[in-house]
């Protein structure tokens, strides 16, 4: 018996992004950006297809998603940044809650979006990963968007009439 594989296209042709951006560790944000746009213009994204929100830091990351996903304008989004570790608690609590705050984004609105809020334990470890989390996350939106396309929302596949 042979396995049914559906795979997403890495063709960007069509499709609308949007894509928000920390800029709390402000290089990490710029340098992700410049990776991910890149990336989906490569992809064959339109430039004026790309919308981009600039938010203060990665608690705020997600209520501009869920912005952008309101609209419904959008294929895919993503999320970029990065919360460095420093010596308080604080790590934590900003790292963990945007993290299950864009999962939940994603899920509410039923729309990809690709995570790429970093999480490291000091500037070198960020510098060495912006540029292909950036590219990275274009190509999982990209991919992400198409697959989406592929299946009708769970909404569509209920039948009024079985509900009464």
């Amino acid at each position: 018996m042979a396995i049914d594989t559906i795979v997403g296209s890495l063709d960007g042709s069509g499709l609308r992004i949007g894509v928000v951006v920390s800029r709390f560790n402000e290089y990490a944000g710029k340098e992700e950006f410049e990776a991910c746009l890149n990336e989906l213009k490569e992809l064959g994204v339109e430039e004026e297809d790309i919308t981009m929100v600039s938010v203060p830091g990665a608690l705020e990351i997600p209520f501009a998603l869920a912005r952008l996903a309101e609209t419904a304008e959008y294929d895919a989004l993503i999320a970029l940044g990065a919360v460095i570790r420093g010596e308080t608690y604080h790590f934590e609590i900003v790292s963990n809650t945007s993290a299950a705050r864009i999962a939940e984004i994603a899920e509410m609105y039923d729309i990809p979006v690709a995570n790429g809020v970093l999480t490291t334990e000091n500037d070198e470890q960020c510098k060495a990963r912006t540029a292909m989390k950036g590219k990275d996350c274009a190509r999982c939106a990209v991919e992400m968007a198409n697959l989406a396309a592929e299946f009708p929302a769970v909404s569509e596949y209920v039948d009024e009439d079985d509900n009464e």
